[in-house]
């Protein structure tokens, strides 16, 4: 055996467990999908057709080349569609199980709470509890090493946002308080 073929296999502690039972199946996901690209599509369209779809004396018309791609799409969302529909294999394999779902709202619950945090407290500060927090609860890691680094990228963030390119960030009370 060469050192190229080579596999190493490090196991995962947290890794979902296998015997976890699904969630939903891939050809239910495949559907959805198509069917809201579909919809997508439809509603491109006839914003599209509505604004004009043809030639006029100096070219095409500003919904010319958005409702034929709007066109395109729906033909393969409709495609997709047909497929998930006739499809057998896709209908008893799993998208998600449990354990991996829970995985994941793990990090989308905390990133939908940092996005509406941020209209209230700024950006600065909801940045700060959000990386504090997913190393600290997620990661394990000790709360002054979580904290420390949480305040050196918040503070990193700031000069470069604020000072060096003199970006407008969206400000909370925090901000505020020290004149920004």
């Amino acid at each position: 055996m060469s050192q190229t073929d080579i596999e190493i296999v490090v196991d995962d502690p947290t890794a979902p467990e296998d015997d976890s039972p699904s969630v939903v199946s891939t050809r239910t996901i495949e559907i959805v999908v198509s069917l809201l690209l579909l919809a997508l599509a439809v509603t491109l369209g006839y914003d599209n057709w509505r604004t004009g779809i043809s030639w006029d004396s100096t070219g095409p018309e500003p919904g010319y080349f958005p409702f034929y791609l709007s066109v395109i799409l729906g033909g393969g969302s409709l495609y997709g569609l047909l497929s998930a529909l006739l499809s057998q294999r896709a209908a008893s394999e799993s998208f998600v199980t449990r354990a991996q779902f829970r995985r994941v709202l793990a990090v989308f619950v905390p990133t939908l709470l940092f996005c509406l945090v941020m209209q209230f407290l700024g950006l600065y500060v909801a940045s700060f509890l959000l990386v504090a927090g997913f190393m600290r609860l997620v990661g394990k890691i000790a709360l002054w090493k979580s904290l420390l680094t949480a305040f050196v990228f918040t503070a990193i963030m700031f000069v470069t946002f604020d000072i060096a390119f003199d970006v407008i960030m969206p400000k909370g009370p925090l901000e505020a308080a020290f004149g920004g």
